[in-house]
Protein backbone atom coordinates (compact mmCIF):
# COMPACT_ATOMS: atom_id res chain seq x y z
CA UNK A 1 0.00 0.00 0.00
CA UNK A 2 2.71 2.35 1.02
CA UNK A 3 4.39 1.63 -2.34
CA UNK A 4 1.49 2.32 -4.17
CA UNK A 5 1.24 5.65 -2.70
CA UNK A 6 4.36 6.90 -3.13
CA UNK A 7 4.11 5.76 -6.78
CA UNK A 8 1.03 8.02 -7.25
CA UNK A 9 2.63 10.39 -5.37
CA UNK A 10 5.72 10.69 -7.82
CA UNK A 11 3.43 10.74 -10.70
CA UNK A 12 1.44 14.14 -9.76
CA UNK A 13 5.01 15.84 -8.91
CA UNK A 14 5.55 14.80 -12.54
CA UNK A 15 2.26 15.74 -13.80
CA UNK A 16 2.68 19.34 -12.02
CA UNK A 17 6.52 19.95 -13.13
CA UNK A 18 5.19 18.50 -16.95
CA UNK A 19 2.11 21.34 -16.85
CA UNK A 20 4.45 23.87 -15.45
CA UNK A 21 7.12 22.87 -18.16
CA UNK A 22 3.82 23.76 -20.99
CA UNK A 23 2.78 26.71 -19.34
CA UNK A 24 6.40 28.30 -18.88
CA UNK A 25 6.78 27.43 -22.98
CA UNK A 26 2.88 29.01 -24.18
CA UNK A 27 4.46 31.83 -21.91
CA UNK A 28 7.68 32.13 -24.02
CA UNK A 29 6.23 31.40 -27.22
CA UNK A 30 3.43 35.12 -26.32
CA UNK A 31 6.60 37.25 -25.16
CA UNK A 32 8.76 35.75 -27.71
CA UNK A 33 11.86 38.70 -28.59
CA UNK A 34 9.95 40.29 -25.37
CA UNK A 35 13.10 39.76 -23.54
CA UNK A 36 15.73 40.18 -25.85
CA UNK A 37 17.57 43.49 -26.19
CA UNK A 38 17.95 44.57 -29.79
CA UNK A 39 19.75 47.03 -31.92
CA UNK A 40 17.77 48.92 -34.25
CA UNK A 41 18.65 51.42 -37.12
CA UNK A 42 16.76 54.04 -38.61
CA UNK A 43 17.78 56.40 -41.00
CA UNK A 44 15.45 59.16 -42.67
CA UNK A 45 16.09 60.86 -45.95
CA UNK A 46 15.81 64.53 -44.36
CA UNK A 47 15.14 65.84 -41.17
CA UNK A 48 11.07 67.41 -41.29
CA UNK A 49 7.82 67.16 -38.94
CA UNK A 50 6.33 63.88 -40.84
CA UNK A 51 9.54 61.90 -41.06
CA UNK A 52 9.83 62.48 -37.54
CA UNK A 53 6.08 61.47 -36.26
CA UNK A 54 7.83 58.49 -38.60
CA UNK A 55 10.44 57.43 -36.64
CA UNK A 56 8.54 58.19 -33.31
CA UNK A 57 5.39 56.01 -34.62
CA UNK A 58 8.47 52.96 -34.93
CA UNK A 59 10.26 53.66 -32.16
CA UNK A 60 6.93 53.29 -29.92
CA UNK A 61 5.75 50.01 -31.50
CA UNK A 62 8.66 48.40 -30.66
CA UNK A 63 8.49 49.74 -26.85
CA UNK A 64 4.74 48.81 -26.81
CA UNK A 65 5.78 45.66 -27.65
CA UNK A 66 7.94 44.64 -24.96
CA UNK A 67 11.23 44.51 -26.51
CA UNK A 68 13.95 46.08 -25.25
CA UNK A 69 16.10 48.32 -28.02
CA UNK A 70 18.77 50.47 -28.34
CA UNK A 71 18.52 52.70 -31.50
CA UNK A 72 20.82 54.15 -34.14
CA UNK A 73 19.29 57.29 -35.45
CA UNK A 74 20.62 58.89 -38.82
CA UNK A 75 19.25 61.41 -40.87
CA UNK A 76 21.34 61.81 -44.27
CA UNK A 77 20.17 65.35 -44.91
CA UNK A 78 19.08 65.14 -48.03
CA UNK A 79 22.46 63.38 -49.92
CA UNK A 80 22.55 59.92 -51.47
CA UNK A 81 26.23 59.69 -50.70
CA UNK A 82 25.66 60.34 -47.07
CA UNK A 83 22.78 57.61 -47.06
CA UNK A 84 24.92 55.10 -48.26
CA UNK A 85 27.75 55.60 -45.93
CA UNK A 86 24.89 55.18 -42.93
CA UNK A 87 23.84 51.96 -44.52
CA UNK A 88 27.54 51.27 -44.52
CA UNK A 89 27.19 51.95 -40.42
CA UNK A 90 24.62 49.95 -40.03
CA UNK A 91 25.97 46.64 -41.54
CA UNK A 92 28.99 47.08 -39.97
CA UNK A 93 27.30 47.62 -36.43
CA UNK A 94 25.54 44.49 -36.88
CA UNK A 95 22.05 46.07 -36.34
CA UNK A 96 19.29 43.32 -35.96
CA UNK A 97 16.63 45.73 -38.19
CA UNK A 98 17.66 48.34 -40.25
CA UNK A 99 14.87 50.60 -41.36
CA UNK A 100 14.90 53.22 -44.36
CA UNK A 101 12.61 56.25 -43.73
CA UNK A 102 12.05 57.29 -47.37
CA UNK A 103 13.24 55.91 -51.10
CA UNK A 104 16.51 56.88 -51.45
CA UNK A 105 17.89 55.98 -47.80
CA UNK A 106 16.13 52.79 -48.57
CA UNK A 107 17.64 51.69 -51.74
CA UNK A 108 21.14 52.13 -49.83
CA UNK A 109 20.38 49.93 -47.06
CA UNK A 110 18.70 47.25 -49.56
CA UNK A 111 21.90 47.80 -51.59
CA UNK A 112 24.80 47.71 -49.11
CA UNK A 113 22.97 45.05 -46.53
CA UNK A 114 22.17 41.91 -47.61
CA UNK A 115 21.47 39.58 -44.63
CA UNK A 116 19.84 41.33 -42.01
CA UNK A 117 16.51 42.83 -42.58
CA UNK A 118 15.49 46.14 -44.17
CA UNK A 119 11.93 47.54 -43.49
CA UNK A 120 11.49 50.62 -45.72
CA UNK A 121 9.12 53.16 -44.63
CA UNK A 122 7.12 55.72 -46.67
CA UNK A 123 8.14 54.73 -49.90
CA UNK A 124 5.83 55.87 -52.20
CA UNK A 125 6.76 52.87 -55.03
CA UNK A 126 8.47 50.28 -53.64
CA UNK A 127 8.02 48.27 -57.13
CA UNK A 128 9.27 50.53 -59.14
CA UNK A 129 12.01 52.18 -56.88
CA UNK A 130 12.86 47.89 -56.84
CA UNK A 131 12.91 47.46 -53.68
CA UNK A 132 10.35 44.36 -54.23
CA UNK A 133 8.89 42.60 -57.26
CA UNK A 134 5.47 42.31 -56.03
CA UNK A 135 3.62 44.08 -53.07
CA UNK A 136 2.36 40.56 -51.94
CA UNK A 137 5.49 40.05 -50.21
CA UNK A 138 8.89 41.40 -49.31
CA UNK A 139 11.98 40.33 -51.40
CA UNK A 140 14.47 38.29 -49.92
CA UNK A 141 15.65 40.86 -46.76
CA UNK A 142 13.79 43.65 -47.46
CA UNK A 143 9.66 44.50 -46.91
CA UNK A 144 7.93 47.50 -45.61
CA UNK A 145 5.39 50.05 -45.91
CA UNK A 146 3.97 52.06 -48.68
CA UNK A 147 2.72 55.86 -48.32
CA UNK A 148 1.84 56.21 -52.14
CA UNK A 149 -1.29 58.91 -52.32
CA UNK A 150 -4.78 58.91 -54.00
CA UNK A 151 -3.59 61.64 -55.99
CA UNK A 152 -6.36 61.32 -58.16
CA UNK A 153 -8.73 61.70 -55.95
CA UNK A 154 -7.13 65.25 -54.47
CA UNK A 155 -6.80 66.90 -57.62
CA UNK A 156 -10.47 66.49 -58.52
CA UNK A 157 -10.88 67.52 -54.98
CA UNK A 158 -8.88 70.40 -55.29
CA UNK A 159 -10.82 71.35 -58.74
CA UNK A 160 -14.08 71.23 -57.17
CA UNK A 161 -13.42 73.46 -53.98
CA UNK A 162 -11.38 75.98 -54.93
CA UNK A 163 -12.08 76.09 -58.72
CA UNK A 164 -8.49 75.37 -60.10
CA UNK A 165 -7.71 75.15 -63.79
CA UNK A 166 -3.95 75.51 -63.45
CA UNK A 167 -2.38 73.57 -61.08
CA UNK A 168 1.56 73.94 -60.17
CA UNK A 169 3.84 70.79 -58.95
CA UNK A 170 7.38 70.90 -57.60
CA UNK A 171 9.11 67.61 -57.74
CA UNK A 172 12.74 66.91 -57.22
CA UNK A 173 14.08 64.98 -60.48
CA UNK A 174 16.18 62.86 -58.81
CA UNK A 175 13.94 61.45 -56.25
CA UNK A 176 11.93 58.20 -57.50
CA UNK A 177 9.11 58.58 -55.33
CA UNK A 178 9.02 61.81 -57.00
CA UNK A 179 8.88 60.81 -60.56
CA UNK A 180 6.40 58.22 -59.88
CA UNK A 181 3.86 60.64 -58.23
CA UNK A 182 4.58 63.25 -60.86
CA UNK A 183 2.94 60.93 -63.16
CA UNK A 184 0.15 60.04 -61.23
CA UNK A 185 -0.40 63.97 -61.13
CA UNK A 186 0.12 64.18 -64.68
CA UNK A 187 -2.37 61.86 -65.45
CA UNK A 188 -5.06 63.31 -62.64
CA UNK A 189 -5.00 67.15 -64.49
CA UNK A 190 -5.75 65.39 -67.92
CA UNK A 191 -8.92 63.43 -66.69
CA UNK A 192 -9.90 66.30 -65.34
CA UNK A 193 -9.17 69.15 -67.68
CA UNK A 194 -6.45 70.58 -65.70
CA UNK A 195 -3.49 72.20 -66.80
CA UNK A 196 0.01 71.30 -65.23
CA UNK A 197 2.63 73.70 -64.95
CA UNK A 198 6.08 71.32 -63.51
CA UNK A 199 8.99 72.53 -61.62
CA UNK A 200 12.24 70.45 -60.92
CA UNK A 201 14.38 70.85 -58.26
CA UNK A 202 17.50 69.05 -56.73
CA UNK A 203 17.80 69.96 -53.23
CA UNK A 204 16.01 72.25 -50.49
CA UNK A 205 17.46 75.35 -51.33
CA UNK A 206 15.70 75.61 -54.68
CA UNK A 207 12.34 75.12 -53.59
CA UNK A 208 11.47 79.04 -52.92
CA UNK A 209 12.93 79.88 -55.93
CA UNK A 210 10.91 77.37 -57.89
CA UNK A 211 7.56 78.77 -56.12
CA UNK A 212 8.35 82.15 -57.50
CA UNK A 213 9.22 80.91 -60.89
CA UNK A 214 5.51 79.18 -61.33
CA UNK A 215 3.34 80.94 -58.45
CA UNK A 216 2.14 83.69 -61.12
CA UNK A 217 1.21 80.91 -63.85
CA UNK A 218 -0.88 78.60 -61.53
CA UNK A 219 -4.31 79.15 -59.53
CA UNK A 220 -2.78 76.94 -56.86
CA UNK A 221 0.02 74.44 -56.21
CA UNK A 222 -0.18 70.65 -54.99
CA UNK A 223 2.09 68.75 -52.89
CA UNK A 224 2.86 65.08 -52.71
CA UNK A 225 5.15 63.86 -50.24
CA UNK A 226 8.40 64.87 -51.67
CA UNK A 227 10.61 64.80 -48.86
CA UNK A 228 12.92 67.42 -49.97
CA UNK A 229 10.25 69.99 -50.87
CA UNK A 230 8.44 69.53 -47.45
CA UNK A 231 12.20 70.22 -45.62
CA UNK A 232 11.70 73.95 -47.54
CA UNK A 233 8.18 74.05 -46.59
CA UNK A 234 8.15 77.43 -45.04
CA UNK A 235 9.31 79.01 -47.70
CA UNK A 236 6.85 77.64 -50.56
CA UNK A 237 4.33 78.45 -48.19
CA UNK A 238 5.42 82.07 -47.99
CA UNK A 239 5.57 82.39 -51.67
CA UNK A 240 2.01 81.54 -52.21
CA UNK A 241 0.33 82.96 -49.35
CA UNK A 242 2.24 86.36 -50.53
CA UNK A 243 0.39 85.85 -53.68
CA UNK A 244 -2.59 84.57 -52.18
CA UNK A 245 -2.81 81.20 -54.56
CA UNK A 246 -4.08 78.34 -52.66
CA UNK A 247 -2.02 75.24 -51.42
CA UNK A 248 -2.98 71.33 -51.13
CA UNK A 249 -0.86 69.58 -49.20
CA UNK A 250 -0.78 65.40 -49.61
CA UNK A 251 1.21 65.69 -45.83
CA UNK A 252 -1.29 67.00 -43.12
CA UNK A 253 1.78 66.51 -40.40
CA UNK A 254 3.35 69.57 -42.16
CA UNK A 255 0.27 71.49 -42.71
CA UNK A 256 -0.37 72.12 -38.99
CA UNK A 257 1.73 74.81 -38.92
CA UNK A 258 -0.65 76.62 -41.22
CA UNK A 259 -0.56 78.58 -44.82
CA UNK A 260 -1.71 75.22 -46.68
CA UNK A 261 -5.69 76.02 -47.43
CA UNK A 262 -6.26 72.25 -47.29
CA UNK A 263 -4.31 69.13 -46.68
CA UNK A 264 -5.19 65.80 -46.80
CA UNK A 265 -3.57 62.09 -46.21
CA UNK A 266 -2.32 59.73 -44.00
CA UNK A 267 -1.40 59.70 -40.71
CA UNK A 268 2.38 59.64 -40.30
CA UNK A 269 2.94 58.66 -37.05
CA UNK A 270 0.71 56.06 -37.63
CA UNK A 271 2.33 55.16 -40.97
CA UNK A 272 5.29 54.85 -38.15
CA UNK A 273 3.68 52.62 -36.26
CA UNK A 274 2.36 50.06 -39.01
CA UNK A 275 6.53 50.68 -39.86
CA UNK A 276 7.29 49.37 -35.97
CA UNK A 277 4.52 46.58 -36.12
CA UNK A 278 6.48 45.29 -39.44
CA UNK A 279 10.26 45.60 -37.28
CA UNK A 280 8.18 43.63 -34.42
CA UNK A 281 6.65 40.61 -36.08
CA UNK A 282 10.39 40.03 -38.02
CA UNK A 283 12.54 40.18 -34.25
CA UNK A 284 9.93 37.67 -33.14
CA UNK A 285 10.75 34.91 -35.88
CA UNK A 286 8.99 36.35 -39.16
CA UNK A 287 11.04 36.19 -42.30
CA UNK A 288 10.53 40.04 -44.17
CA UNK A 289 10.29 37.50 -47.75
CA UNK A 290 6.70 36.50 -46.37
CA UNK A 291 5.42 39.93 -45.19
CA UNK A 292 3.16 41.82 -47.84
CA UNK A 293 4.13 45.83 -48.32
CA UNK A 294 1.68 47.66 -46.16
CA UNK A 295 -0.32 50.27 -47.34
CA UNK A 296 -1.98 52.72 -45.16
CA UNK A 297 -5.81 52.11 -46.77
CA UNK A 298 -8.00 52.15 -43.45
CA UNK A 299 -10.31 55.38 -42.79
CA UNK A 300 -8.51 55.69 -39.47
CA UNK A 301 -5.41 56.02 -40.92
CA UNK A 302 -6.03 59.12 -42.99
CA UNK A 303 -6.46 62.87 -41.60
CA UNK A 304 -8.60 65.88 -43.37
CA UNK A 305 -7.29 69.47 -42.38
CA UNK A 306 -8.84 72.74 -43.53
CA UNK A 307 -7.10 76.02 -42.42
CA UNK A 308 -9.90 78.68 -43.07
CA UNK A 309 -7.65 81.49 -42.74
CA UNK A 310 -5.29 80.56 -45.71
CA UNK A 311 -8.78 79.53 -47.36
CA UNK A 312 -10.38 83.23 -46.80
CA UNK A 313 -6.98 84.73 -48.05
CA UNK A 314 -7.39 82.82 -51.49
CA UNK A 315 -11.08 83.69 -51.29
CA UNK A 316 -12.33 80.26 -50.99
CA UNK A 317 -15.28 79.07 -49.10
CA UNK A 318 -15.31 75.26 -48.14
CA UNK A 319 -18.75 73.48 -48.74
CA UNK A 320 -20.09 72.31 -44.70
CA UNK A 321 -20.27 68.86 -46.16
CA UNK A 322 -16.32 68.77 -46.19
CA UNK A 323 -15.59 70.70 -43.23
CA UNK A 324 -17.86 68.28 -41.36
CA UNK A 325 -15.53 65.82 -41.97
CA UNK A 326 -12.27 67.29 -41.27
CA UNK A 327 -10.08 66.06 -38.15
CA UNK A 328 -8.04 69.56 -37.99
CA UNK A 329 -9.18 72.50 -38.53
CA UNK A 330 -7.07 75.90 -38.43
CA UNK A 331 -8.99 79.45 -37.36
CA UNK A 332 -7.87 82.80 -36.45
CA UNK A 333 -4.04 80.81 -36.00
CA UNK A 334 -5.53 77.80 -33.66
CA UNK A 335 -5.49 74.44 -34.64
CA UNK A 336 -8.33 72.45 -33.67
CA UNK A 337 -8.24 68.95 -33.12
CA UNK A 338 -11.39 66.96 -34.32
CA UNK A 339 -10.54 63.74 -34.57
CA UNK A 340 -11.95 62.42 -31.02
CA UNK A 341 -14.71 64.28 -31.67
Amino acid sequence: MKKSVKIICFSLIALSFLFAGCKKDSASEKNKGADKFVKIGIAKIVQHDALDAVEQGIIDAVKDSGISASYDLQNANGDANTASQIASQFRDENVDVAVGIATPVALALANTIKTTPVVFATVTDPLGAGLVSTVEHGENNVTGMSDELPSKEHIKLFKEIAGIKTLGYIYTASEDNSISSLELVRSACKENGIALVEQSISNSSEVRQAAQAIVDRVDGIYLTTDNTVFSALPSLVQVFNNAKKPIFSGDVTGAKNGGCFMASGFNYYKAGYATGEIVVSILKGASPDTIPVRFMTKPEDSDLLFDLDAAKACGITIPDEYLKKATFIIENGELKDLSSK
